[in-house]
């Protein structure tokens, strides 16, 4: 429900640049970003307090106050307004709480399995952001698209009262914390997750903002169209994510398949560069689909591996680390996405993304080559 109501705004706020007060290409990226930085501020407070206090009154609190970003956001006419909102959204931060739940409750064997749920669960609530995101745009504009989202946050409170276990394994145990909190912050392999979610979405950022003013340029489509473009690329990436997970769960082979997803995140952006340079439609929509079947499987396997590396007793503070770089990720992204597209455009902010790759891939080598 949360996911739902985030996404949603994605594909159409770049497109009400002009119609709010003081809105710029570079203000308009700060909103789709600001929500990843209060995302990383407050990752870890929750992730620790979970680990103390239990996981569900947490993901309560977390959904209240995503809820009262929205509706900030919902009664701003003013892009001031609308970053205010988006920082509230990020400030509900639950991801880490909700991983460590996971964590919690699934047996280590079966931990690769459950996150690609999670995966598929994140890919669904994607999909239908990018669907009716624009469709409901055309009926009740961005500020109807964030009531929706507040409504959405309240659902999603109920089903957490009803649903979740009331108790959890959350356990105050303060022994050995300084050597696992060690461990859980500066294990080797640890930091090219925490790289790796922090590039995946500097690059998904960068997209969303690029993207769809691109293609509508290009392809003629009107704003409420473009989930017509979204929603079949990312469901036939879906065709070669769904493979890609298992083989990586029954081989024991998520290394290879992390760097694999690497990759193909990178060919994507080479693609979207070349597609804006000469305006091809076919160009952008093989990229946009090389795009979303790197980055659903990396969002799968990234905080799997996390999470099953991460010391037990302190699994919700290792979580919020790995949640903190994504959102860290997430407000770069809608920072340096703006920076550069204001001055080199679309073709520009893909090339930026492709570095972003090309940087974390090579250190993610060095380390394991370290490693091994």
């Amino acid at each position: 429900m949360r996911l739902i109501g985030l996404f949603m705004i994605l594909p159409v706020l770049a497109l009400y640049t002009n119609e709010f007060t003081h809105g710029t290409p570079y203000l308009i990226g700060i909103a789709l970003g600001i929500y990843g930085l209060t995302q990383a501020i407050f990752q870890v407070p929750f992730g620790t307090a979970s680990d103390r206090w239990g996981r569900r009154p947490l993901i309560v609190l977390g959904l209240i106050i995503f809820a009262i970003g929205s509706i900030v956001a919902a009664l701003s006419t003013s892009i001031f307004g609308i970053i205010l909102g988006r920082a509230l959204q990020g400030a509900g931060t639950i991801s880490a709480v909700v991983l460590a739940m996971v964590g919690d409750v699934v047996r280590e064997p079966q931990r690769p399995k459950s996150m690609a749920f999670v995966g598929v669960s994140i890919g669904t609530a994607f999909t239908l952001s990018l669907m009716l995101g624009p469709l409901l745009d055309s009926w009740v504009g961005i500020q109807g698209l964030f009531w929706i989202a507040a409504a959405l946050a309240a659902v999603g409170v109920l089903m957490v009262l009803t649903l979740l276990p009331s108790k959890d394994k959350a356990d105050s145990i303060q022994t050995e914390q300084h050597t696992e909190t060690k461990t859980g912050l500066f294990d080797r392999e640890l930091v090219t997750l925490y790289v790796g979610t922090m590039a995946i979405h500097v690059v998904m950022t960068a997209l969303f903002l690029a993207f769809p003013i691109k293609f509508i340029e290009v392809s003629g489509f009107a704003r409420d169209e473009i989930w017509k473009v979204f929603v079949p690329v990312l469901v036939a990436s879906v065709l070669v994510m769904v493979p890609l997970i298992r083989y990586s769960s029954k081989k024991k082979q998520s290394g290879q398949v992390i760097m694999l997803g690497g990759l193909i995140l990178l060919v994507a952006q080479g693609v979207l560069h070349l597609g804006s340079l000469d305006g091809t439609v076919v160009m952008l929509v093989m990229g946009l689909w090389l795009f979303f079947v790197g980055f659903n499987t990396l969002e799968a396997l990234l905080p799997s591996t996390t999470v099953t590396k991460a010391p037990e007793k302190m699994r919700g503070t290792v979580m919020g680390v790995f949640n903190a770089c994504t959102f860290i990720g997430t407000f770069l992204g809608g920072v340096f996405g703006g920076l550069v597209y204001t001055r080199h455009e679309s073709a520009g902010v893909f090339l930026f993304a492709a570095l972003v790759i090309l940087i974390w891939l090579a250190f993610k080598l060095i380390i394991s080559r370290k490693l091994a």
